[in-house]
C-alpha cells in the first residue's frame, strides 16, 4: 500500500486541493428493487439442518423462496460462504459487485450478487442479528465481502511452504466434490470469494491493511438470507475461530456453525429473478 512505502516522489504545489476533492459514490443503489419481506423468518415446514464442523465445511440446497439461516453454536465462531445457481455452477456468488453496490459489509436488506454475465440477485439478507455493531473505532464492521478466504497457497507463500489443508478454501473444495462428484482439482476451479458471515473486519486507517479482529458472534446470533433462485450452497466453519488471531491454525478454539434452510409463509409466491436484461453484443 502507498502508505507503507517510502515516498519518493515530492507533492506538487496543489496537492491539498487534489485531496481534497469529495468522494463521488460509484454505483448509486437507489434505482435497486427495494427489498421486502425482511424480518427474522419464521418456518412453515420442515427444517433441512447440517452442521459445519470446526474447520471443515458442510453443503447445502435451498428452493427458491426458502430462507437460510446460518446459527453460531458452542462458541464464537466465523464462517466463509460460496453460494453457486443449483443447476449450473459457473453461475456463483460475486463478491467484489456485491462490495461495490452495497459497501465492504452486508448487513439485513443487502442482496448478494451472481458473477457475470448473470448478474442477478442470488440471495436477500432478510435478518442479521448482529447489525447493532455497526461500525466500530477501528473501521471494523461484521460480514465483509472484502477478504477471500483463508487458502492454503497463501499459508506456503508467507510460511516457508508449509502444507496446511484445513484452510476455508480447502474445505470448500472438499465439500463441494462430496457434493457433487468432482474430482477435488475441478472442484476447486468453482470455489470464489466468499461472505465471510461472522467476521469482523476492516482496513487499517494509516496502511490500509486489511485486518481481522476477534468476532462479535456469540451462541444464538444469526445471519438469515431468502434464496432468490434455486441455490447450492457451502459454508465453512474457519480453522481462526472467531479469527481473534489467526486464520490458520490446529490450535484456537472453534465451534461449528448450524445452517437451516426452511418454507416461510412467502416461499409459494416468489418469483425467482429474470437474466441480467443486457444484450451481450458488446457494441458489436
Amino acid at each position: 500500500m502507498p502508505n507503507r512505502r517510502p515516498k519518493l516522489s515530492s507533492a506538487p504545489p496543489d496537492a491539498a486541493q487534489r485531496r481534497a476533492i469529495a468522494p463521488v459514490v460509484c454505483y448509486p443503489p437507489e434505482t435497486l428493487p427495494e427489498p421486502v419481506h425482511l424480518g427474522p423468518a419464521t418456518p412453515t415446514g420442515p427444517i433441512a439442518t447440517v452442521l459445519a464442523q470446526p474447520r471443515d465445511a458442510a453443503t447445502f440446497r435451498a428452493r427458491a423462496g426458502q430462507t437460510i439461516r446460518i446459527t453460531s453454536v458452542d462458541g464464537p465462531q466465523v464462517g466463509d460462504l460460496n453460494l453457486w445457481n443449483a443447476h449450473d455452477l459457473s453461475e456463483r456468488f460475486f463478491s467484489g459487485k456485491t462490495r461495490a453496490l452495497h459497501g465492504t459489509h452486508v448487513t439485513t436488506g443487502d442482496v448478494l450478487w451472481s458473477n457475470l454475465p448473470h448478474l442477478r440477485a442470488m440471495a436477500t439478507i432478510t435478518h442479521d442479528s448482529l447489525d447493532w455493531y455497526g461500525i466500530d473505532e477501528y473501521g471494523g464492521a461484521v460480514h465483509d465481502v472484502i477478504g477471500t478466504r483463508c487458502d492454503p497457497y497463501t499459508n506456503a507463500l508467507l510460511n516457508g511452504g508449509d502444507q496446511y489443508h484445513y484452510c476455508c478454501h480447502s474445505n470448500l473444495t472438499r465439500a463441494l466434490s462430496d457434493e457433487t462428484g468432482l474430482p477435488l482439482h475441478e472442484a476447486e476451479l468453482h470455489v470464489h470469494d466468499v461472505l465471510n458471515v461472522f467476521m469482523c473486519t476492516g482496513f487499517t486507517r494509516d496502511t490500509g491493511q486489511y485486518f481481522m479482529k476477534a468476532s462479535p458472534v456469540r451462541p444464538g446470533d444469526t445471519l438469515e438470507f431468502r434464496a432468490e433462485i434455486d441455490l447450492l450452497g457451502a459454508l465453512s466453519a474457519c480453522p481462526g475461530g472467531d479469527c481473534g488471531a489467526e486464520h490458520s491454525s490446529d490450535t484456537t478454539p472453534c465451534y461449528p456453525l448450524k445452517v437451516e434452510v426452511f418454507d416461510t409463509a412467502h416461499t409459494p409466491r416468489h418469483h425467482p429473478p429474470a437474466a441480467n436484461p443486457y444484450d451481450r453484443s458488446h457494441g458489436r
